[in-house]
């Protein structure tokens, strides 16, 4: 890509965050209970009032996170959004579980009453993120502390003793290293550290080498693949489960540890991660045919048994672009700029809406939009625009250091 083009493309992305910000800032806000609405359709109107935790802590996140680093949005309406989304989350979305901890809920009514809770450690995860990105932009102390104790429960639960999940110990059921928990441990690390001094630093320093040496446990088949699930000792496991690819989730992993090896200097793990979670499930997850990247594969050919297995969704495309400008920004390989600019092209041709300010989520094989809704339980307000922002700041710098 030339400069021109990398210019053109920052100017196409800066509009395109300041159109998404706009729409979540007009349609999800509930100015009665507080809290963000997430389903919403193409033309802002909101079609189901339930309230999902991960989307709540995600959308407060990611207001905190344009507020305090971006100086066009330091505007008193994200700031008050972010503050009300947090109150909300502290005041409904811990429930006591009948092991005496906090778990949070999955769900909740409008008026904050808990729905449905998940045996899974994602809802604290957000919640923690939400927490601590809060604390930076108020100074809330409380706040502060109250991520870093939830982290403590994850840690126990995902290192020690998972029975606070809720989650039953069934005579079949084999223990297995989900490539998601690792991930969201290591973005938590990176999270709570960040700009937080040596002693912050030091605190999570052993968390963040196991979640890295976790992950690195999904290359297989003599690094030919990244599979979703393995074994505790880093095997492969048997049938669907085992053979599973996720093209986004290998990419999203890729970006996090490209993040952590320049944060330590570590030029081996930079090369994996390009090698192996960048380019590697490009090559395999990419549809020749049509263009994207495919929701779901399996490694030895078989149909998936995820039902949307084919479709293009957002977030993997999401991810992609923040994996491969990251991976150029470090190494200033041209190969990795043109695989940018072809994730590019595809994503802005067929998710951004020109009759709406929010992208589509979800496409058919062939590229066309299945589902017209802007928002919904597992699309909120986070990886359209952690994308947007991410890959302006990222442009930003190359752009200013291009020779």
């Amino acid at each position: 890509m030339s400069v021109v083009k990398l210019e053109q493309s920052r100017e196409r992305i800066r509009t395109e965050l300041d159109k998404v910000v706009d729409f979540w800032l007009k349609h999800s806000h509930d100015t009665v209970h507080g809290g963000f609405f997430t389903c919403i359709g193409r033309d802002g109107t909101v079609y189901d009032e339930l309230k999902y935790v991960w989307l709540q802590g995600r959308q407060v996140w990611m207001y905190c996170r344009l507020y305090r680093t971006m100086d066009r949005y330091r505007r008193p309406e994200i700031l008050e959004a972010a503050k009300a989304g947090g109150a909300f989350l502290r005041r409904f979305a811990r429930v006591s579980s009948s092991s005496g901890q906090w778990k949070c809920a999955f769900c909740l009514t409008r008026d904050g009453k808990a729905v449905k809770v998940q045996r899974t450690i994602f809802s604290e995860c957000f919640y923690i993120m939400a927490m601590d990105e809060l604390s930076r932009v108020t100074g809330d102390k409380d706040m502060q502390l109250e991520a870093e104790q939830m982290m403590e429960q994850l840690i126990h639960w995902v290192r020690v003793d998972s029975s606070g999940l809720g989650r039953p110990q069934l005579p079949g059921d084999v223990a297995t290293n989900s490539m998601a928990v690792p991930m969201m441990l290591l973005c938590l690390v990176q999270q709570l550290t960040e700009g937080r001094g040596q002693e912050v630093v030091q605190k999570y320093r052993e968390l963040g080498r196991w979640c890295v040496q976790q992950i690195l446990q999904h290359i297989q088949r003599d690094g030919t693949a990244i599979l979703e699930n393995v074994s505790l000792e880093g095997a492969e496991l048997p049938g669907c489960q085992g053979r599973l690819q996720n093209p986004g989730h290998a990419l999203e992993a890729g970006w996090f540890l490209l993040q952590y090896s320049a944060e330590w200097g570590d030029e081996e793990l930079q090369r994996t991660a390009i090698n192996k979670f960048v380019e590697l499930p490009y090559r395999c997850g990419w549809d020749k045919e049509h263009g994207g990247l495919f929701y779901f594969l399996d490694v030895d050919g078989h149909c998936p048994t995820q039902l949307e297995w084919n479709m293009k969704l957002w977030w993997p495309h999401c991810e992609a672009l923040i994996a491969f400008l990251m991976a150029y920004s470090q190494t200033k390989k041209p190969e990795l700029l043109d695989r940018f600019s072809e994730v590019y092209e595809y994503t802005f041709s067929h998710f951004s809406d020109a009759k709406s300010s929010e992208w589509f989520g979800y496409l058919t094989q062939e590229g066309k939009v299945a589902l017209d809704f802007k928002g919904g339980p597992f699309k909120g307000f986070f990886h359209v625009p952690r994308c947007l922002y991410m890959c302006e700041r990222i442009l930003d710098d190359v752009l200013a250091n291009k020779d």
